[in-house]
């Protein structure tokens, strides 16, 4: 496993992330967040961490740099989990092209976001894809969010992060399943896609 003894893992991002902990499912809400530290507890008891949810709903990149030094930084995590895109993508789709964050923005921000964690911290970094539950890839918003995806992908690359392929997971799933089995919006999945998304995560951090 990826994780040692100790150390404080902070959990950051969207709706996705947060999933009602800052209310009636605090403090980790009840999706994935909650389902991987769950089964990382169980499969690893010797192992003691902190965790830590900071998803906030509705976020995009630039409403995470406007709460990074408070709820990233300033955590101070020894690894800090980055999933955020949907909304930047999702926003130009759904009548509020002003809230969307063009793909160059989304890269540069991020990029700096997760340099400056680490400058400020010395935190590993573990980095998971935003997504879109739909298997028609030349789907408009599909085809914008996998763009998105793969400024992920390249950031991991980059900065020698594991990555958490979420839309990969999906698609193995959607090949065999419709999208209404996972989420109604195609954004907002049931507690079996949370299990889509934690199994993603658990296949990187326990190999």
């Amino acid at each position: 496993m990826m994780f040692e003894a100790d150390q404080r893992i902070v959990f950051i991002g969207d709706s996705i992330t947060d999933c009602g902990r800052r209310d009636v499912r605090a403090p980790y809400g009840d999706g994935y967040v909650s389902l991987v530290r769950a089964f990382v507890t169980a499969r690893f008891p010797a192992t003691p961490l902190t965790w830590v949810n900071r998803g906030v709903g509705g976020d995009t990149v630039r409403d995470l740099a406007a709460r990074w030094d408070r709820d990233a930084i300033g955590e101070r995590p020894d690894w800090l989990v980055v999933m955020i895109g949907i909304n930047d993508v999702w926003r130009a789709f759904m009548g509020r092209p002003a809230e969307a964050v063009p793909l160059p923005e989304y890269e540069a921000t991020l990029r700096t976001l997760l340099r400056r964690a680490v400058e400020a911290t010395g935190c590993r970094l573990l980095l998971a894809d935003p997504y879109l539950i739909e298997p028609d890839r030349t789907d408009p918003q599909r085809a914008q969010s996998d763009r998105y995806a793969a400024v992920v992908a390249g950031l991991a690359t980059e900065l020698g992060a594991p990555h958490v392929a979420t839309q990969a997971a999906f698609d193995e799933a959607l090949a065999v399943s419709p999208a209404s089995m996972w989420a109604d919006d195609r954004i907002h999945p049931g507690l079996p896609g949370h299990a889509v998304i934690a199994d993603a995560f658990l296949r990187v951090i326990t190999g």
